[in-house]
Order: structure tokens, then sequence, then C-alpha cells
């Protein structure tokens, strides 16, 4: 009996011994490859952008009718002059990419880079550049690449596109019925107009593989899984349609409809692949430190040493015209102006996210808010019979409420207060002097 105790126990640890070296196994080849941490690219000696980056960048269709291309950014700070509430600043160096930071410093206000010339003249340097039959653009460098390590594995690059002036909306790209309430005083004009415009995506890279990718739109944008449907690739990059004059950036061509009662128009224009002249950097998101990269395209020309232009915090554009401004005009009924002020920089971006979207989104105006209201309500309440219906209602809803209303203060106050209809006779609250001596001294006793 002992002896079968003595193999049953050496079974039963034998048993032991193999079920915990194959949970052991298990667990190893359960988990994901363990995958060995991936060196900054910082730490590379020629600090080279890794070239997954550039192959699958994005690759830009400009608008076929959209005469507002993309902008030197060099060449759009020289025809500019630093203001502060319409005023030039004064003993200024001569400003250029390398140091237009010291303007943060120069004064309390917002800075705005203001155009030296009559914007509604379009002179030629507000245009910007065609680029050439393989998609380059020769004579400019309208895109700004910035790599932000969230880890050693996960990388967002960011593809800033530059453009010298940003066409706004006319009365043919509001929605009905909010177009019949915009009187076309001035022929056609275009309002949200502004010199300046920095439009981007975002694709976040994990382990040197795209996840996904965001699009820029107004305030707002949209983003997408490497895997989405809507996206179209040509060699893995994905397309990206620049809309006419706002060159809000979409998956698609075609009609694209945005702020509620907006239209933007894409089409497959002239291709622009912004990876052929651009410049590259690496932004650490705790240090915000901005350090130059090297293209890995030997044909390529190299990053220049210059990071000043990243931190300029003011606006690269006119600031929003006073009323009183000869170029100034306000659409009837709505406050919109026909100029608003120029966008602020990369910098003010939110290049570092948790996720593809920025994590504090812009505010709509209370125009927007109020437009939203409406259109929402247009189609189910707002059109035809529907709307006569859909008075009626709020009439009936707002009577009753009323009624409602009333008839609880009427009960309020007659629980709270009745009025006694009988009166006392006076002659029994008045006591004579002795009888009123008599009470106190009953009392005192």
């Amino acid at each position: 009996m002992a002896r079968q105790r003595f193999y049953f126990s050496r079974q039963l640890c034998c048993l032991s011994i193999i079920l915990l070296l194959a949970l052991q196994f298990l667990s190893v080849y359960a988990e994901p490859f363990a995958h060995e941490p991936t060196p900054s690219f910082l730490d590379i000696s020629n600090r080279t952008v890794p070239d997954y980056v550039t192959r699958y960048a994005p690759l830009v269709w400009l608008h076929s009718d959209d005469p507002f291309r993309p902008s030197d950014l060099l060449e759009h700070i020289r025809h500019t002059t630093p203001k502060v509430n319409q005023e030039p600043l004064s003993d200024l160096p001569d400003l250029d990419l390398s140091n237009l930071a010291l303007l943060n410093n120069i004064s309390h206000g917002l800075v705005a880079l203001s155009s030296n010339d009559n914007v509604t003249a379009l002179p030629a340097w507000l245009l910007g550049e065609l680029p050439d039959a393989s998609g380059r653009i020769v004579n400019a460098t309208p895109c700004v690449v910035i790599l932000v390590e969230q880890s050693p594995r996960d990388i967002d690059a960011f593809f800033f596109y530059f453009y010298s002036y940003d066409r706004g909306a006319n009365l043919t790209q509001v929605l009905e019925p909010l177009n019949g309430f915009i009187e076309d005083t001035e022929h056609g004009m275009h309002f949200g107009d502004h010199v300046g415009d920095w439009e981007h995506n975002m694709i976040r890279f994990r382990d040197g593989k795209p996840n996904g990718i965001y699009y820029s739109q107004h305030l707002g944008g949209a983003a997408y899984d490497w895997n989405h449907t809507a996206l179209s690739l040509k060699d893995g990059r994905p397309f990206v349609f620049s809309a006419y004059g706002s060159h809000a950036n979409y998956v698609s061509s075609g009609e694209h409809v945005h702020d509620t009662v907006l239209l933007d128009y894409c089409d497959a224009g002239q291709l622009w692949d912004p990876t052929l002249s651009a410049y590259y950097y690496h932004l650490d998101p705790d240090s915000f430190t901005l350090t130059s990269l090297h293209s890995s395209t030997p044909t390529l020309p190299s990053t220049p040493a210059i990071t000043s232009f990243f931190y300029f915090t003011g606006i690269w554009g006119d600031a929003q015209y006073p009323d009183d401004h000869p170029l100034q005009r306000t659409v009837p009924y709505t406050g919109l102006k026909r100029f608003v002020s120029g966008p602020q920089g990369p910098i003010m971006k939110q290049l570092v996210r948790k996720g593809l979207f920025p994590d504090e989104p812009e505010r709509n105006s209370w125009v927007q808010w109020a437009a939203g209201v409406f259109m929402s309500w247009y189609p189910c309440c707002l059109r035809g019979w529907r709307k006569w219906v859909f008075i009626i209602t709020i009439i009936l809803c707002v009577g009753v409420m009323a009624f409602g209303v009333r008839h609880a203060v009427n009960r309020y106050r007659k629980k709270g207060y009745q009025k006694i209809e009988s009166e006392f006779p006076l002659d029994d609250l008045e006591y004579s002097d002795d009888e009123v001596l008599r009470r106190t001294e009953a009392g005192q006793r």
C-alpha cells in the first residue's frame, strides 16, 4: 500500500512538472512576438528619415481650377510685414526661416505676417507654384514633415502643406435653404478669405507599418484606419484631394459638405508629391525640441538646420481687417466677414495626440452652431408643409406650458395663503390699564 502511494505521488509530481512546463511554453508562444526596442533615428549618425515615412507618404491631388497653389515658406515671409493691431513693428532685422521666432518676444499682442500688397490684386507670390510632371515643385518648399516619436515603436508623421492664400466659400457653396437668406450684394464675393493657409495629414506608424491617417478639414477633420475601404492608394501611398480655394483635405474627389451648410469641391487636377519638396524634422514630444533630418533620397536637397519658423506662434497672414477697412465686407444677416485672420503654424496643431484626431477640437462659433441646429431640423420639420405643422405644434406646446405654469402658480397661492373674510371687533382687543396691570401681576405669580 505504501509503495502504491509512493508511485502515485511520484506520478503526480511528474505530471505537475509537465503541466508547469506546458504552461510556460504556451505563455511564451501565445504572447505577441517580442520586439527589440527600436533606437531613435536621432541616434543614427546621419539622422536620416526612415524610408517607410516617404514610402507611405500622401500624394495630393490639387484642384484643376484652383489658382492658389502650394507656396514657398521663405517667399511668403519676404512679402509680408509683421504687424500688431494693424500697426507695423519697427526696428526689425530682415526676417527669414532662421529668426522668425524672435517676433514672439517683441510685442505683447499677437503678431501677424501681413501682406505688403493688396491681396485682391492677386500678386504672383500669393498664387504659389505648380508641380511638374513628376509631382515635384522645383522652385518652392511648401511642405514640412515632422516626425513625433510617441514610443520606440510608435511614430506620428505629420505632413504640413503651406499655401499663401485661402479663398473661402461664396453663395454658390451655401446649401439650401440658407442660401436664400444671403444677399449676393457683391456679386459672388467669397467670405472667410485669409492670407496664409496650413493644412496637414498625419499618418500613425507602428513598427514601420501605417495604422491610420488623419485629414485636416477647416475646424475639424476626418480619420481612417489604413485598411478602410474609403482610402485609395497608389503603390501603398494614400491619395489626398485638396479642395478648391480652401485646401481642406479629403479622401475622395467630388463635393464634400463642411460646417453643415457649405460645400468643398475636389477633383484630380494636378498631382503633387509633397515629399519631393519638403523640410524634414524630428520633434521630441517631451522637450518640444525640433531637430533637422536628412532625406533618405540622395538626389533631394537636405533640410537646412533652421527651426526658428516652427516656434513662431503668431499668425501666417493678415489679422482680420476692421469693418472700416476698404477691403472688408460683411455678409448681411450673418455677420460673416470677407477677410478673416490667417492661421497659426504647425506648432499650434496639437502635434502630440492620443489618437488620430486632435485631443482638443476647435469650437464652432454661435453662427455655425445655429446653422447646424437649423439644418438638422430642416429635412424633418422646416421644409414645405412640415414647416406649418412644426410652427403650429410649437405654438400649442408653448400655450400648454403657459397654461400649466399659470395653473400651478394659482394652486400654490391658494395653499400658501387664504383670505379670512370675518373681522375681529376692535373692542375685544382693547384693555383698560387696570386690566393690563392685573393680568401682568397674575402672570408674575
